[in-house]
């Protein structure tokens, strides 16, 4: 076993999958999951190839959860053609399109986490707008630029609980080292009221509902 608890298997296999959290804000990300899974299940917007979903995953294992990660799998504006960060091993030769989903099944079945992390391939908004259960933990790492932040937020932070976690990722208040509309979106709940700030590491930043759901 290794920080938090985490079993180095599943570190391993989380170090190894595609993306881009650092190992530091992995093992943050599965604290918060396992401080916040008893409550109720656990929802990711961004699913990407799995690096994430595997360190949420075990903390639902432990903690009785379940996690689901929203995402339509073509790939968000930042990870397409001629961008910095595209990967061209996940281009679909058939449709001339990003596909990561076999990648994060292959990821998740590797860790052995099929059972606790669900995929739910769609479009987050659309999603959103049919989803019912409410949600322990909301962990929003999907498109990073300013209309697909702020539609994951306004879509799925009325399911959050009260004392339920709302965590976002790459949030950078200095502009020179990241984008803004994951920072404006954070600043936007923080100021609402509805929340409290909790925790930082790197780039995550944690907040708890505080105030009932309208």
């Amino acid at each position: 076993m290794t920080h938090g608890s985490l079993p180095a298997d599943l570190r391993h296999a989380a170090e190894r999958a595609k993306g881009f959290m650092p190992s530091n804000e992995g093992l943050a990300l599965f604290g918060i999951a396992r401080a916040y899974g008893s409550l109720g299940p656990i929802c990711e917007i961004g699913t990407y190839c799995g690096k994430s979903a595997i360190y949420l995953g075990a903390a639902a294992r432990e903690t009785g959860s379940v996690v689901f990660t929203v995402d339509h799998h073509r790939g968000s504006e930042e990870i397409q053609p001629g961008w910095a960060h595209h990967d061209p091993t996940l281009m679909d030769p058939r449709f001339g399109k990003m596909d990561s989903l076999p990648f994060f099944r292959a990821a998740i079945a590797s860790a052995g986490l099929e059972d606790n992390v669900i995929a739910i391939v769609g479009r987050s908004e659309t999603v959103a707008r049919h989803w019912r259960t409410p949600l322990a933990m909301l962990f929003i790492d999907g498109g990073h630029s300013e209309e697909p932040v702020t539609k994951d937020y306004e879509g799925w932070a009325p399911h959050l609980m009260p004392g339920g976690a709302l965590v976002f990722h790459d949030i950078y208040p200095d502009p020179a080292t990241g984008g803004q509309a994951p920072y404006r979106v954070f600043q936007r709940a923080l100021s609402s009221g509805d929340y409290k700030e909790i925790s930082t590491e790197g780039s995550l930043r944690v907040l708890e509902r505080v105030a009932p759901v309208a």
